[in-house]
């Protein structure tokens, strides 16, 4: 059955008006393009056609490529066709002897901004998004975006659309040259039918954007730009290729010319294409999509229920966070507090985290009194009798959230889902004064709450499969990633990565710097490593998180003392500007070598002594040794049931611990390795370090 097609009219004024139809977003399948040659072709050779214009049906230009078609593509040979085929499209639309305006509502992605511009004109509607967002994948445009884009936008303009994957909204588009006119909806193809009957008239110029020079800045700027490209793009991610091939192709073109820069574009995506990087991203594209199809429970046909407001039961640092995440997606939400002081802070941190988005230029003054006034503060439970969903975000004490569980089964009405953002206490005793553990379900938020993309929906064997859909429903309109996870210490994510600061600590015992492990991480692909993650969360946090694995996994747990050492002399992390770094200005880390003194006497505690072997190590070992222990975890996790799939513990790494997209999440990269490297590897350092390295036996 064919994926997708186009579909053509002629009107009686000459212009044959060309639709992409592969709903929902219009994905150029080879079916698509095939189908779209075959159009252009019958358009140029009929007498009757003047003109062309290409658009996309339901709302929607295009969003690119069909990534779902291109994934399956296994031979070099296959992506050779597909390329021969791209190229002959865009040579049609460009050097054809009729012209071709688009016409753009929504969004114009990848390859379905690249076709456009390949037309002589695009006119789009306010609601159009323009971006060439292939390096999201690990391949570069290819389509001929490399080229025409920079003629059309500027080199600098284009280098950021492209190494960011950032689409322009169709007002900024308008502002730079990559739209020539911007319309009413109602307006779009008369405009758009108009525009190119203009230009086969002779009205209006024929433009063919490869061959533009007037944008192009001069040879000596452009090749300062270029090398300030590649700067930051070995800032952003050195261990990536990608964003220096798509330079590269960039500059072929600009020093030799649009055909060379279009060869080597070409030859870089294929190459590309066949990449472990390519291959990781696709992963994480799909995986994060299948995140909230959870078996079942989205596969019984239950329906969400509508959540119409919302209660927060604390306006700490999580409650405020998850508070602004609901208000700017329009949920009124209700604040409650102890008293007038702490309402008023939490009200507050909402303020600042919704200025801080004015500051950036993400929201107008209006936008920002509008999203407030959704924001009611509260002392009592009065307001609680109209709310769909509670959730609770107050300290992490047993007592005082079973109280207010209790307070809010009394007064939150019976559809009402009850919800707690703990993090490490066991639900069934947060529910155990109430008889409502059916509503009782965990909304794991990541700090800050706003910002932070993850969200683990906790389901206990008692909550219904009803309050879970619904959650997973609010969790997507909030614009967050859900994924269900089970009832355990430190549920999926949490838990998987409490090895990860351990067996950092469990290195440095036996003689490693900490300095060099923080760097391994790094260059590993992971935004912070394991000692300036501790400094930023706390000494606190992680002693009594440490507390709790101890409690339920003593045999997984290295005893190390070097954290309790340095709480003992008010060391405890960045808040106190001393931890494993020194802060002094703006939360900048510098390394201090006073911690060696509690290093020293951490070993002496422990009867360890420094391992030679450990001190030979390159980063990518070091790495290993870190990140083993986690898989070992992860796969504990998922041989209990506390997740459902491998791959939502890949887009768990990914979204909250900030595990690197291109290595595909944890699991992947793993499977990358092999699972019989991996086992032997810590059978060998279980044998050498202690049970902390035993294998899974699942």
């Amino acid at each position: 059955m064919a994926k997708g097609r186009s579909e053509m009219e002629v009107g009686p004024d000459g212009v044959a008006v060309i639709y992409v139809a592969n709903p929902p977003v219009n994905a150029l399948s080879m079916d698509v393009m095939y189908s779209l040659k075959g159009h252009y072709e019958e358009a140029l050779r009929r007498n009757d056609v003047k003109a062309i214009v290409l658009t996309g049906n339901g709302g929607s230009f295009s969003a690119g490529l069909d990534i779902s078609a291109f994934a399956d593509i296994r031979k070099l040979e296959q992506l050779k066709d597909h390329c021969i085929l791209i190229e002959a499209m865009t040579d049609i639309f460009e050097d054809a002897g009729k012209p071709s305006v688009a016409a753009i509502d929504g969004p114009a992605l990848g390859g379905g901004l690249e076709l456009s511009m390949a037309c002589q004109a695009r006119i789009s509607t306010p609601n159009a998004q323009l971006g060439l967002t292939e390096v999201q994948f690990g391949v570069i445009p290819g389509f001929g975006g490399t080229q025409r884009l920079p003629r059309l936008v500027g080199l600098t303009k284009a280098l950021e659309m492209m190494m960011l994957s950032k689409p322009i909204k169709a007002e900024e588009a308008h502002e730079l040259g990559l739209v020539d006119a911007v319309v009413s909806p109602n307006n779009l193809l008369n405009d758009a039918r108009r525009w190119a009957l203009d230009i086969c008239e002779s009205k209006r110029p024929w433009v063919r954007s490869l061959y533009k020079t007037d944008r192009l800045e001069s040879p000596e700027l452009a090749r300062e730009i270029l090398n300030s490209a590649r700067v930051q793009s070995r800032k952003r991610a050195a261990n990536l290729q990608y964003p220096f091939v798509c330079i590269d192709a960039v500059e072929e073109g600009i020093v030799s010319g649009p055909r060379a820069g279009l060869r080597k574009e070409a030859m870089a995506f294929q190459e590309l294409f066949f990449s472990d990087t390519c291959k990781s991203l696709i992963h994480v594209f799909f995986s994060q999509r299948a995140a909230s199809m959870v078996p079942g429970i989205t596969d019984l046909g239950l329906m969400p229920r509508k959540v119409s407001k919302v209660a927060i039961v604390g306006g700490g640092l999580m409650g405020s966070g998850i508070a602004t995440a609901l208000i700017l997606s329009h949920y009124p939400v209700i604040l409650k507090e102890v008293d007038e002081k702490f309402l008023n802070t939490g009200i507050d941190r909402i303020k600042e985290n919704l200025q801080s988005r004015v500051r950036k230029a993400k929201m107008t003054n209006e936008k920002y009194e509008k999203t407030l006034s959704l924001l009611t503060g509260v002392l009592d439970y009065d307001k609680f009798r109209s709310v769909d969903l509670a959730i609770e975000a107050a300290v992490e004490n047993v007592k005082l959230k079973q109280q207010f569980f209790a307070e809010l089964e009394q007064h939150c009405p019976s559809h009402c889902i009850l919800a707690t953002n703990t993090s490490t206490i066991d639900f069934n005793l947060i529910g155990e004064k109430t008889n409502s553990q059916d509503r009782i379900v965990g909304t794991h938020f990541f700090a800050p709450a706003h910002i932070m993309p993850l969200l683990e929906i906790v389901r206990t064997p008692h909550a219904s499969l009803q309050a879970v859909v619904t959650l997973l429903d609010v969790g997507k309109k909030i614009k967050k990633i859900p994924i269900v996870v089970g009832n355990c210490t430190g549920f999926a994510v949490n838990r998987m990565f409490f090895p990860y600061t351990q067996a950092a600590l469990l290195l440095v015992d036996h003689g490693m710097d900490v300095y060099k492990i923080d760097q391994a991480c790094t260059e590993f692909g992971m935004p912070i490593g394991p000692f300036r993650m501790t400094d930023l969360v706390g000494f606190g946090v992680a002693l009594a998180t440490g507390m709790q694995y101890l409690e339920n996994f003593p045999e997984r747990v290295y005893k190390s003392m070097l954290i309790p050492l340095m709480i003992e002399d008010k060391r405890t992390g960045e808040a106190s500007q001393k931890g494993f770094y020194r802060y002094e200005g703006k939360r900048k880390a510098s390394p201090d070598l006073e911690i060696m003194n509690y290093v020293e006497e951490s070993r002496r505690i422990a009867g360890a002594t420094p391992d030679p072997e450990l001190l030979k190590l390159d980063n990518n070992a070091i790495a290993e040794m870190v990140f083993f222990p986690v898989i070992n975890e992860a796969c504990h996790v998922l041989d209990e049931g506390i997740t459902f799939k491998a791959f939502d513990l890949d887009i768990a790494s990914i979204f909250s611990m900030g595990f690197p997209p291109y290595r595909g999440g944890i699991m992947h990269w793993a499977d990358s390795i092999g699972a019989r490297c991996i086992c032997t590897m810590l059978s060998e350092w279980e044998m050498k370090y202690g049970q902390f390295f035993k294998p899974c036996s699942c």
